[in-house]
């Protein structure tokens, strides 16, 4: 053992010591609407299942601009946070919308095919994000997975509009649509690096919170 390996084992924090830190306590929430997401999307409360997205991905982007405001993170900080979001990510923007998918179209053979397409390249999509990072230090490379949560809460908003047969072709057709990007070689701005973006994605986010309570009750 090295003495550099004998330092980093002598000062390695708790695991929990982690959850002191904001950004993280943020990740963490934005996991908690996952959950809810998942937990009525399973129900078909899919109103619900909406919220629950929308605000998961608010607080996604709330944690980053919180970390860079922030002073003090050491190294360490920082990769245990872009750990956390990875892992958090894949549950928030792979395995939501594939349950959406397979709730709303009843479960049936045929949407566990676009189901698996969607975590497919979910991983994949963050795989090479977690590799190669941002193409020129200012742009992803394919569609950022956030944005499949923001324009499949919007999509949602003409559900009532069409029959629960034609909407689930429409769902499904817009998740491979958006896998597609997802794992593309186009090239897309990091939205949520902005903070006005950010504080745009807010007022977004209370609109459609807002809506889909009225529609709710």
């Amino acid at each position: 053992m090295t003495t550099q390996d004998a330092d980093t084992q002598e000062f390695q924090p708790t695991i929990l010591s982690y959850v002191n830190d904001l950004p993280n306590l943020c990740s963490l929430a934005g996991l908690a609407c996952t959950i809810l997401a998942i937990y009525f999307g399973i129900l078909g409360v899919y109103y619900a299942t909406m919220i629950g997205m929308i605000w998961a991905v608010a607080f996604d982007w709330a944690d980053g601009l919180i970390a860079r405001r922030m002073k003090g993170r050491t190294g360490y900080d920082r990769a245990f946070g872009g750990q956390l979001d990875v892992l958090i990510d894949i549950v928030s923007y792979g395995v939501t919308p594939a349950i959406l998918l397979l709730s709303y179209g009843k479960f049936e053979p045929v949407f566990l095919i676009g189901a698996f397409i969607i975590l497919a390249t979910s991983a994949i999509r963050l795989s090479y994000f977690s590799t190669f990072g941002l193409s020129g230090g200012t742009k992803y490379t394919g569609l950022a997975l956030d944005n499949n949560s923001i324009i499949l809460v919007f999509i949602f908003l003409f559900e009532s509009f069409v029959s629960a047969e034609e909407f689930s072709l429409i769902l499904y057709g817009s998740c491979l649509a958006l896998s597609a990007l997802n794992i593309s070689q186009i090239k897309t701005p990091k939205l949520s690096g902005n903070p006005v973006n950010v504080y745009g994605l807010a007022i977004y986010t209370l609109g459609i919170t807002f809506f889909y309570v009225w529609k709710l009750v």
